[in-house]
């Protein structure tokens, strides 16, 4: 089995490479992206309400899967407004689109958890509103979505298998292909084995964040 687990090694850790990247630049983009929808989800320009809640009602009312396929698949084929995305691009950018319409409201939740005297209060002392959000909102929000976020952060590793769909060499995909060839399921459970640290390595680093935070005034 380790004599296996070797030959089948290199495969497996590029395709966590490229899980590990869909997963990064993810939530590199989503979390902040997700902030600012969520801020206007909350504004009084009620166009802009109506058009956002649509966005985030569409992306958390139609699986990834379908999303990842009509980007790649379906975007090219829409003439004369055809956009064709590569393999790679379009899979961070259905991953983005998704993932920024559950931190939104997320962050919407958060948002309207602030009491509004200390709003009130900010504005007796004259501070701006984007004043009030950097120092008065955004603090006390961050400790309240935490634990929603880390959740995500949890589906995320595990969604990013979806991008086998559209053909990239996923993690998944490097299991799927070297227990098809060898006809064997050994190569899928090494790949479970390294879904299970992966998750777990970021549960770690989250109970820390976690902590951390908890600390703060």
């Amino acid at each position: 089995m380790l004599d296996y687990l070797g030959q089948i090694l290199p495969a497996l850790l590029s395709g966590t490479k490229m899980t590990l990247s869909v997963f990064f630049w993810t939530l590199i983009a989503s979390i902040p992206l997700g902030a600012i929808v969520g801020l206007g989800m909350l504004s009084k320009f009620k166009p802009l309400v109506w058009l956002i809640n649509f966005y985030v009602w569409l992306m958390r009312g139609t699986p990834l899967l379908l999303q990842l396929i009509i980007v790649f698949y379906g975007l090219p084929l829409m003439h004369p407004f055809a956009i064709v995305f590569p393999r790679y691009e379009a899979a961070l950018f259905a991953f983005i689109l998704n993932y920024t319409a559950y931190f939104a409201e997320i962050f919407r939740g958060g948002f309207q958890a602030v009491p509004k005297g200390q709003l009130e209060s900010a504005r007796v002392l004259r501070l701006t509103y984007w004043q009030t959000i950097r120092y008065i909102v955004i603090p006390q929000v961050f400790k309240i979505v935490l634990p929603s976020i880390g959740n995500e952060v949890i589906n995320l590793i595990k969604d990013s298998s979806l991008v086998y769909v559209i053909g990239l060499g996923d993690l998944l995909r490097a299991g799927n292909v070297a227990s098809a060839r060898d006809v064997t399921l050994l190569p899928l459970i090494f790949a479970g084995v390294i879904y299970l640290l992966l998750t777990a390595v970021c549960t770690v680093i989250l109970r820390l964040i976690e902590k951390k935070s908890s600390v703060w005034r």
